[in-house]
């Protein structure tokens, strides 16, 4: 169930709706759309875009061609947070991104999407960015990566690619998590021999041959709903 609150950003100067909702579900923030300066059409490239960071987890920030903040999800909220800043409005938010990158030369191009990629807190991220129109309408998608945060595949996702079992979903997952089989083995309270069990079926569903590659192929799937 969404709990919405409505706030009035003075920065921004635009009234907005803040959505939010349990994590790893749709937990993007949008502008009240009832505002006629608001009115946001939203191509297919930006939805197929920020649905994909949603799902691995990653924050994204869309800016308008002004550059001000007009959307965001509750993981770059999280990501801004975790670095000392205020994030509960779209001026915080848009101060705190101007924050983050004031001693990286970088420029947000209308219609691009840039990667800031974040180590620790204090750190000097690192600005990737991405050619070529994805909004006729000018408008860009700022992706915060944070090093220190992690996405899991979906449990269901793994059952239905690879015929797992519940018990073998469990480990894979821990796996991801980085591990090892035998501290499993302890805290589920397991033998070796089981754990050992369920890892050489993993290995065979999965068509790899080693924990690393296992654990390779868990990341890239993550992005899959």
């Amino acid at each position: 169930m969404n709990v919405i609150h409505r706030h009035n950003d003075t920065v921004a100067s635009n009234q907005y709706i803040v959505l939010r909702q349990p994590r790893h579900a749709d937990s993007t923030h949008f502008p009240d759309r009832s505002d006629a300066n608001f009115r946001i059409r939203r191509p297919r490239s930006l939805e197929s875009i920020t649905g994909m960071l949603d799902r691995i987890g990653c924050g994204y920030l869309m800016l308008d061609r002004n550059k001000k903040v007009i959307e965001w999800n509750e993981a770059a909220q999280d990501t801004l947070e975790r670095q000392g800043e205020a994030a509960d409005t779209a001026g915080e938010i848009s101060a705190g991104l101007r924050r983050l990158v004031a001693n990286v030369p970088v420029r947000f191009h209308p219609g691009s999407l840039s990667w800031v990629v974040i180590r620790s807190r204090g750190d000097r991220p690192v600005i990737l960015n991405e050619t070529g129109a994805i909004a006729p309408d000018g408008t860009s998608i700022v992706a915060l990566v944070d090093r220190e945060n992690t996405s899991a595949a979906n449990p269901q996702t793994l059952q239905k690619m690879f015929g797992l079992t519940s018990a073998e979903t469990q480990l894979a997952l821990r796996l991801a998590q980085g591990d090892a089989p035998l501290e499993i083995a302890r805290s589920w309270h397991l033998s070796r021999t089981t754990i050992r069990s369920q890892l050489a079926s993993l290995f065979a569903k999965t068509e790899t041959k080693r924990q690393a590659e296992l654990v390779a192929l868990l990341g890239r799937i993550s992005v899959l709903p």
